[in-house]
């Protein structure tokens, strides 16, 4: 595989081609996500986000359930990266948000040609007509969208864990106001590349439209103690660690994680949304 160091595959890495019917070919809209032990939700967020988009890449980083498996069986997965040897620490998981998903974007350059790049977590459901978003946007000014996504909370008889069998839109009924708007989409040009994190730069015209529920603490009380768990181990106590650790327990919301009223989905949300 041709690259610079930056992203080139290590040992333990390999690409797996999947759909090959997808490769090779010229597409609108492609979808790029980074996972790891996905398989509860993997399914459905494939199927969510392959009604939008006409092909899909993913980096798996050592998973140990069912997420190679349904990666590889889904008509809309092109190409898989695959990573045997999973790194743990703060430091290694800093580095891992930016490369993995400059490995995946460079990827898709070098294996298909494409538009437009929608950059999603399994656990994110963008609501509303994205690929006719994009469509339109795509003969306007801008380069990217930047997808303005709201937490959703498990509340007192609205607790029930996510089953692999159900669609995860509008799975839970209260949402935070607390709004972050995050560098979604964008044209597919040679000077975007992800510098750090999970946002690219050189997207320079970006709009700020659609929005997206974001269900990382409220599949169940177990998966929201599982999450305290990691962002204690691998991130930095200060900035992450410590508002974890005071989470702990407090699965169960009658409040936002910042003290602020919950709204069901809809505009009594957006209208008192607090951007963060």
């Amino acid at each position: 595989m041709s690259g610079t160091s930056s992203w080139q595959l290590r040992d333990g890495e390999q690409i797996i081609v999947c759909n090959r019917g997808l490769v090779g070919h010229r597409h609108f809209l492609i979808g790029i996500t980074r996972v790891r032990n996905e398989a509860l939700i993997l399914r459905d967020a494939l199927d969510y986000v392959g009604k939008h988009v006409d092909a899909i890449i993913a980096y798996d980083d050592a998973s140990t359930d069912r997420t190679l498996e349904i990666l590889g069986g889904h008509p809309k997965v092109a190409l898989i990266v695959t990573n045997r040897s999973w790194e743990a620490g703060i430091e290694a998981r800093r580095i891992a948000e930016r490369r993995h998903r400059e490995i995946l974007l460079q990827t898709a350059r070098e294996q298909l040609q494409f538009d437009w790049t929608f950059c999603f977590d399994p656990d994110e459901r963008v609501t509303g007509d994205l690929r006719g978003y994009v469509e339109r946007t795509h003969s306007s000014v801008y380069d990217g969208v930047r997808v303005q996504l709201f937490d959703a909370y498990m509340t007192r008889g609205d607790d029930a864990p996510y089953r692999a069998d159900c669609e995860l839109l509008h799975f839970r009924r209260f949402f935070g106001p607390e709004q972050r708007d995050i560098l979604m989409l964008w044209r597919n040009r040679s000077g975007v590349a992800f510098a750090n994190g999970r946002e690219p730069v050189g997207v320079e015209r970006v709009a700020t439209s659609l929005y997206c529920q974001h269900y990382g603490k409220s599949l169940s009380v177990e998966h929201w103690e599982e999450t305290c768990d990691y962002y204690m181990r691998h991130f930095p106590f200060d900035t992450y660690g410590r508002k974890w650790r005071d989470r702990k327990g407090r699965a169960i919301h009658t409040q936002s994680d910042f003290m602020r009223p919950l709204y069901e989905w809809g505009d009594t949300l957006f209208a008192n949304a607090v951007k963060m």
